[in-house]
């Protein structure tokens, strides 16, 4: 068989991804988020319940760190917790409460296992569940 052919249409293919690399209408390649940006950016409701408003608090205080302002996932650090990973019918509200008492076991992101939580009460972590569940029905996350 003749070994021209195939060597053609690799230097073809070649020229082609070149070419639609380097076209002057490609797409922009967006960056990857530098160590301790935001993974995702989201919409934030203009209001949140009151048990909300709470949860923000103690996500602030506690989770934050890692998970990010707004629960948007920290490169480096943590994942963000407004995305469809985490909807409710596949980490329901008490795969949180688990996470915050036993920790996790890295599984759908390379950020390493997350420890126990302390100092969070029930109800601290009820406000939490009810502040990123509003943070996930504003960005389509049902």
């Amino acid at each position: 068989m003749n070994k021209t052919i195939p060597a053609a249409l690799a230097v073809i293919a070649l020229a082609g991804g070149a070419y639609y690399l380097t076209r002057p209408d490609a797409p922009a390649q967006s960056a990857a988020p530098a160590d301790g940006e935001p993974l995702v950016s989201i919409t934030v409701p203009e209001t949140l319940s009151a048990n909300a408003t709470m949860g923000q608090r103690a996500f602030d205080a506690t989770c934050a760190a890692c998970h990010g302002p707004d629960a948007t996932g920290l490169m480096g650090y943590g994942p963000p917790l407004v995305h469809k990973i985490y909807e409710p019918s596949h980490h329901g509200d008490m795969a949180f409460v688990m996470a915050v008492q036993n920790g996790v076991r890295a599984h759908h992101w390379t950020f390493g296992d997350m420890p126990a939580q302390s100092g969070l009460t029930r109800a601290d972590v009820g406000a939490i569940i009810a502040y990123i569940r509003e943070l996930q029905r504003a960005n389509g996350i049902n």
